[in-house]
């Protein structure tokens, strides 16, 4: 069976030559914290998340700080709970990222992310968005879907594929709090 051009990308990508990768993280470094890139690093992975090179899809590369998601240890007090410090933040990388880049540029809709780098201080994501005022994605019926009013803002109310992810949706489980939502399945005594 003949394999196409992104199997090999995909390939490529999991060992990356890390000479090249270095070089491109300190022109990264010193470029803004978002920016809008012309064509996606990894085509094969951005094509696989819904992107396509076309009128209303837009790229942006965007540098996320490591680490300093812990509580400080506390200055008094003799409780064993307050002594150890522990993630505070219930939200992964990812979805920090698209959460700012939807901030950020509030007439796009994020459709999704992927990693392309990260160093000793820095994570660098690109984020491919959706323009859902653009003829190109009304007419598409792959991607319309985007541009009806309940996928408004849908990366700040956790429906991407990182937001689901870290809010526990990815498995099924009778017993699970995680559906409706945590608060819910809570309420509900499970």
């Amino acid at each position: 069976m003949a394999k196409g051009m992104y199997h090999y990308i995909r390939q490529a990508w999991k060992k990356p030559d890390t000479k090249t990768l270095r070089e491109r993280m300190i022109v990264w470094r010193k470029d803004p914290v978002q920016i809008k890139v012309d064509k996606p690093l990894r085509i094969d992975r951005a094509r696989s998340l819904g992107y396509r090179a076309k009128k209303g899809f837009v790229i942006i590369r965007i540098r996320l700080k490591r680490g300093g998601h812990k509580r400080p240890r506390p200055n008094k007090g003799r409780r064993s709970k307050r002594l150890h410090t522990r993630k505070n933040l219930k939200m992964n990388y990812k979805w920090i990222a698209e959460s700012r880049v939807q901030r950020k540029h509030k007439n796009l809709e994020v459709l999704n992310s992927y990693v392309i780098g990260q160093d000793g201080i820095h994570y660098f994501y690109e984020v491919i968005c959706v323009d859902p005022n653009k003829s190109e994605i009304k007419k598409d019926k792959k991607i319309n879907w985007i541009t009806k009013p309940a996928n408004k803002k849908r990366v700040l109310r956790g429906l991407t594929s990182a937001g689901k992810k870290s809010r526990g949706l990815r498995n099924k489980h009778p017993t699970s709090k995680t559906r409706p939502s945590v608060r819910a399945g809570k309420r509900r005594g499970k």
